[in-house]
C-alpha cells in the first residue's frame, strides 16, 4: 500500500500548493495505475486515491487562494517566473468560468494554479467543487487507467518474451510519456498571448504647428 500513499500525497501536495510543475501528479496516477495492472495493488483502490486527493488537493489550493493569498498569490518568489502564465490562466477562468476549472486540470500549470486563482477570485466554492470533481474523475480516470493497461500489458510481454525484453518495452514506454509531458509543457509556455486580449491603444500624435 505504499504505493498508494506516496500517489496520493503527490497528487494531493500537487494541488494544494502549487507545486504542478514540480511534483509530477499525473506521473504518480499512472505509476497507481501500472502497479495495479501488475497486481500489486486493487485498481479500485487506485482510482479512489487519486481521484479522491485530486479533488481534496484543488479544495485546499482553492481556500488557500481565497483566505490566504488573494491577490498576493502573483507576487510569490515561487511564481515570479510565471507572471505571463498566470496572466493567460486568470484570462481563461475569468472567460470560461467552471469550465476553466475543468479543462485546467489536464494541464500541469494550469492544474496547480487554477484552484488558487478561483479562491482568489472568489468563485462560489460548490461551482467550483462540481466542476473540480468533474474534472479530478476524468482526470484520475484516464491516467490510472493508462498505466493499468500498461501494466497489464507488461505483466503479459513478460510471460510471453521474457524479463529483458519487457524491461526495455517499459523503459520505451516510460521515456515517451516522459517526452510527451516535457514537449506538452513547452507548447504550453511557449503559447501565444491570447488573441481576444485587447491591446492598448497609442494616443494620437498631435498635430505640429505650422
Amino acid at each position: 500500500m505504499l504505493i498508494l500513499a506516496v500517489t496520493g500525497l503527490l497528487v494531493f501536495l500537487e494541488d494544494a500548493i502549487f507545486l504542478g510543475f514540480v511534483i509530477p501528479g499525473e506521473t504518480a496516477a499512472v505509476l497507481a495505475g501500472v502497479g495495479a495492472g501488475l497486481g500489486h495493488v486493487p485498481l479500485a483502490a487506485s482510482l479512489a486515491v487519486v481521484i479522491v486527493a485530486a479533488i481534496v488537493g484543488d479544495s485546499v489550493g482553492y481556500e488557500v487562494g481565497r483566505k490566504f493569498f488573494g491577490p498576493r498569490v502573483l507576487t510569490m518568489p515561487l511564481l515570479e517566473r510565471h507572471t505571463e502564465r498566470i496572466g493567460r490562466a486568470q484570462q481563461f477562468l475569468q472567460r470560461r468560468g467552471g469550465v476553466a476549472v475543468f479543462l485546467g486540470r489536464f494541464t500541469a500549470f494550469f492544474r496547480a494554479m487554477m484552484p488558487a486563482l478561483a479562491g482568489a477570485s472568489h468563485m462560489p466554492y460548490r461551482k467550483f467543487l462540481v466542476w473540480n470533481a468533474a474534472g479530478g474523475v476524468v482526470w484520475g480516470t484516464v491516467f490510472v487507467m493508462v498505466g493499468y493497461v500498461a501494466g497489464a500489458s507488461y505483466d503479459q510481454v513478460e510471460k510471453q518474451v521474457g524479463r529483458g525484453i519487457a524491461v526495455g518495452v517499459a523503459v520505451v514506454v516510460v521515456a515517451a510519456i516522459i517526452t510527451w509531458r516535457v514537449r506538452s509543457e513547452r507548447r504550453s509556455s511557449e503559447a501565444p498571448k491570447d488573441p481576444q486580449t485587447p491591446s492598448t491603444p497609442t494616443a494620437p500624435e498631435a498635430p505640429q504647428a505650422p
